[in-house]
């Protein structure tokens, strides 16, 4: 009996605001897929995608059961857990099927395993441990340092198989979790010289042909009409050809007839706004900002600086891959193969944002 009073105590103090938004927007994502499926006849992505929504709000439970305090307090457990993220980015170059060029995903049968996802989630955990011991000695630029060295490890494994748009991610999050714990202004400035400087070299000896092309065809989209730039150009005229009421579910030309390229994971938005219009797109930026503005209510009210960066490092990752995919959708960014949270088809991210969201109710319930 007591068991039982404990736990529905324990459900009463949840977010369910935050739980809620989070269902909607993964029915939004399902919605899209199973129109997409339509022109296809092919419904196995969909079908995978309610398995993975079903394991992901399992995970997101139980974790929620689980005390936070326990993984703050256990710093060779996130040790641990980080040497595995880099074990499974190291064993892309060596198990990882070559997909579009790419070496970023485990094949087990039908089902693909990103480990980049799992890792996102693992270095905001470490960031927020190291740094919720030394906010006060931010000072020194050896915190900074060696909390670099952590995000660099990653990312050089992730740049070669080569996947810009999780590198940059990674990035983005290291330079917020910094930003939130009080990092020195020149420091930060120091750091953004060196951002310039390593992107030149980068351009010069690291990009590959196809890269620059990408950033070649999208600041100047006229001279490859019909190559790099016609992708994105397939995007604007999907969400344009939207209007205000959409063109209905199953009945958008782009999406129907393959006009826009990956429907279902880095052009959904485009997907989305062509389908259902200025009205479907609000829904969806409502969505968004309530799914946000609770993860941040949670960094805000809390009393842990644990908890703060760890909500705080969350919420950064969420708010940098919705600007990045809506951003290459709307053509201000180029493509850079960014999902939409919660909303694009993948089994490996929707899961872990439900990880990162059980243990934010955690922090809430504890």
């Amino acid at each position: 009996m007591k068991k039982n009073l404990m736990f529905i105590s324990h459900i009463k103090k949840l977010d369910w605001i935050l739980i809620i938004t989070a269902v909607l927007l993964v029915g939004v994502g399902l919605l899209s897929l199973y129109s997409s499926s339509l022109g296809k006849h092919d419904f196995s992505n969909f079908e995978k995608q309610i398995i993975f929504f079903g394991i992901g709000i399992f995970l997101m439970f139980s974790l929620s059961l689980f005390d936070w305090r326990n993984l703050q307090e256990d710093p060779h457990l996130i040790l641990i857990f980080y040497c595995f993220c880099l074990l499974g980015l190291l064993g892309l170059f060596f198990f990882a099927p070559e997909i579009r060029g790419v070496k970023g995903w485990y094949k087990i049968g039908t089902i693909s395993i990103d480990p980049i996802e799992f890792t996102k989630i693992i270095l905001i955990i470490l960031l927020a441990k190291y740094f919720s011991k030394r906010h006060i000695e931010m000072y020194r630029a050896r915190h900074i340092l060696l909390s670099g060295v952590y995000i660099l490890l990653p990312v050089i494994l992730i740049f070669f198989q080569p996947d810009m748009g999780s590198v940059l991610i990674l990035v983005l999050l290291w330079l917020g979790i910094l930003i939130v714990s009080g990092i020195k202004l020149r420091h930060f400035l120091v750091l953004c010289l060196c951002g310039l400087m390593i992107l030149s070299l980068s351009w010069s000896f690291l990009l590959k042909d196809y890269q620059k092309e990408r950033v070649i065809s999208f600041v100047v989209p006229q001279l490859e009409p019909l190559g790099m730039s016609w992708t994105q150009n397939q995007a604007r005229i999907a969400i344009g050809s939207g209007g205000f009421f959409g063109q209905g579910i199953g009945k958008g030309s782009q999406t129907q007839y393959g006009f826009l390229p990956e429907p279902q994971t880095d052009f959904i938005f485009a997907s989305i706004a062509e389908e259902t219009g200025l009205i479907g797109v609000s829904v969806l930026f409502l969505l968004f900002a309530i799914l946000i503005w609770r993860v941040m209510k949670i960094a805000i009210f809390t009393a842990s600086n644990f908890c703060r960066l760890f909500a705080s490092g969350f919420t950064v990752l969420l708010i940098a891959s919705i600007f990045i995919h809506i951003g290459m959708n709307i053509g201000i960014l180029p493509i850079i193969g960014i999902s939409l949270p919660l909303v694009s088809y993948g089994g490996s991210g929707l899961i872990c944002v439900f990880i990162g969201l059980g243990i934010l109710q955690s922090i809430k319930a504890h």
